[in-house]
């Protein structure tokens, strides 16, 4: 194994053209420039130096090691330097993955943040639904996964291989028609809604509403289901059905045309931002983590 530590000597040996010298260049003793030419022949298995006189002559071998020495030397120096600005988050890349509502809320605040304190770290988005955004994490097809999942809902220790960083609850409220008989009830129970027809979100929003309503006793008749919440709001607004939002989903939408109503049993999901514990490590991802958590707090 040919260390880097040992072209640099070879270099200089080869620059100056004695042990002495080169040992003067590099700021340490002869008797270690000798050392460490011997360990380099070894490592490469030849002659790399002719002493003639008071000169060292280079090898065919030694020359040819000198010539690849200064490219190996400065992509080393540049992969040091690259190294060196990431980790301080002068440069640096994170790709992020979102479900929608997170993207259009929470997102866009600790981005802008992120670039106004480290304006060398770029990001990217892609917006993903869980469990589809964690799969994703776990075959390194992101960095960091902003995802959701309701209390009581999910297998125990779904995420225990990953670091979970908490960010909000988000409570789910009722969405009815203006014109609808509890639009000005202010709160309801999800069985007053029962004989609604119901327009259902992602999947996994569509999982936890039929659970819920089967708690309280029935099955609810969804008539459309759609991952776009402002699709979800423009169809209760024109009076196909009730639904059940995520607060976060009505952050970024005008409501037009529906009123909000609380809903009791209490629903809520837990927004988290989730990395791999290797990548947590790396200053890029934790800063974005941070601004994650920043921008959910405000």
């Amino acid at each position: 194994m040919i260390e880097a530590r040992h072209l640099r000597v070879l270099r200089a040996v080869a620059a100056t053209g004695s042990f002495s010298a080169a040992a003067r260049t590099l700021g340490c003793t002869q008797p270690a420039v000798s050392q460490q030419m011997k360990a380099l022949e070894t490592s490469a298995g030849t002659p790399l130096l002719i002493r003639t006189g008071r000169e060292m002559r280079l090898t065919q071998a030694g020359e040819a090691l000198v010539r690849h020495a200064s490219g190996i030397l400065a992509g080393l120096t540049a992969a040091e330097e690259e190294i060196a600005a990431i980790a301080g988050l002068r440069a640096g890349r994170v790709r992020l993955v979102s479900f929608p509502s997170g993207s259009s809320t929470l997102v866009p605040t600790a981005l802008a943040a992120l670039r106004a304190a480290h304006p060398g770290t770029r990001v990217s988005l892609v917006d993903a639904e869980p469990p589809r955004s964690v799969e994703m994490l776990r075959e390194g097809d992101c960095d960091v996964a902003l995802a959701f999942r309701y209390a009581g809902a999910e297998r125990e220790g779904e995420w225990d291989d990953l670091v979970v960083r908490p960010l909000l609850t988000d409570r789910l409220v009722g969405l009815v028609p203006e014109g609808h008989r509890l639009a000005d009830a202010g709160a309801v129970t999800i069985g007053d809604l029962a004989d609604e027809p119901w327009i259902a979100g992602c999947p996994r929003c569509r999982r936890q509403l039929v659970e819920v309503c089967e708690t309280a006793g029935f099955t609810p008749r969804i008539d459309f289901a759609t991952d776009d919440y402002p699709a979800v709001i423009g169809l209760v607004g024109a009076g196909l059905g009730v639904a059940v939002l995520p607060e976060l989903a009505l952050e970024s939408v005008r409501p037009k045309g529906t009123r909000t109503v609380v809903v009791e049993p209490r629903v809520a999901r837990e927004i988290v931002a989730l990395t791999l514990p290797d990548l947590h490590r790396v200053p890029a991802v934790g800063a974005t983590l941070e601004q994650l958590a920043r921008a959910a707090s405000r």
